[in-house]
């Protein structure tokens, strides 16, 4: 068993996933898992992930307002960055395929996330659905923080190279497993060694074989095997890697 992984984005709090979240952590340790960061989309589960975090000495949290939640405003979640646990802001951004909040107010609290995290020297989460042509806008106009991720990427070698130019990480999740992946599998392949991290997004989007099932960061593992046999590189060298990246990704792990 390869150990060193790092899942960079799970949702351990959410009350979809098979076991406590303090379970979910014991069980990914025991399959090499050695960091988490765990994801606020709104004021409730931002102050779960910290509560989490801060009884975890392998765990972070993150602080955000989903495109979902925009109608919330960003106002409800200021209060938690404060703790010393949270490493970044998100996550955040633009979803145009549900369009739970109208499309303005997604952009409006997605321009005001980046400039928290700018303000609070954190890194950004971005969540982007159906909406690369204005998440690119937003970021070009807002000015992209100095360390920015597009989490759960979805995309293909076109919006990855647009990503890469911005000077974002990719992370990649178990939809790197998909069969019917073949864009988000290229850009896997193509992203530079040293902006690639991976996620379980958990507990959605569980790999293969575990798809359609309740996902958990243990899988994290199988998401970066996968990736290191696309890229035909040692899966424990990947590990360290990619938990390398994740350290560069959220400088306030360090501290």
């Amino acid at each position: 068993m390869v150990h060193g992984w790092t899942d960079t984005h799970c949702h351990i709090h959410d009350d979809k996933m098979a076991t406590s979240a303090d379970e979910s952590l014991q069980r990914a340790r025991d399959a090499g898992v050695e960091k988490f960061v765990v994801i606020g989309t709104d004021a409730q589960t931002s102050a779960a992930a910290i509560a989490i975090a801060e009884n975890h000495s392998d765990v972070w949290a993150t602080v955000g307002l989903h495109p979902h939640d925009a109608t919330n405003g960003v106002d409800s979640i200021v209060s938690y960055i404060a703790s010393p646990k949270v490493v970044a802001i998100g996550e955040c951004g633009l979803d145009y395929y549900y369009d739970h909040s109208p499309r303005d107010i997604q952009m409006t609290s997605f321009r005001q996330q980046i400039a928290l995290a700018k303000q609070h020297d954190l890194t950004l989460v971005i969540h982007t659905r159906d909406a690369w042509d204005d998440t690119f806008k937003v970021l070009d106009s807002e000015g992209i923080p100095a360390n920015t991720i597009i989490h759960c990427f979805t995309g293909g070698p076109d919006e990855a190279r647009k990503c890469l130019d911005r000077g974002a990480f990719l992370s990649f999740s178990g939809i790197v497993t998909f069969k019917s992946a073949t864009d988000v599998q290229e850009a896997a392949q193509l992203c530079p060694a040293d902006r690639l991290l991976i996620e379980t997004d958990s507990p959605f989007l569980a790999p293969v074989p575990h798809r359609g099932r309740t996902n958990e960061p243990a899988h994290v593992g199988i998401v970066g095997t996968a990736i290191a046999d696309m890229r035909h590189v040692d899966v424990a060298e990947f590990a360290r890697v990619t938990s390398a990246n994740a350290l560069a990704a959220f400088p306030r792990i360090h501290s």
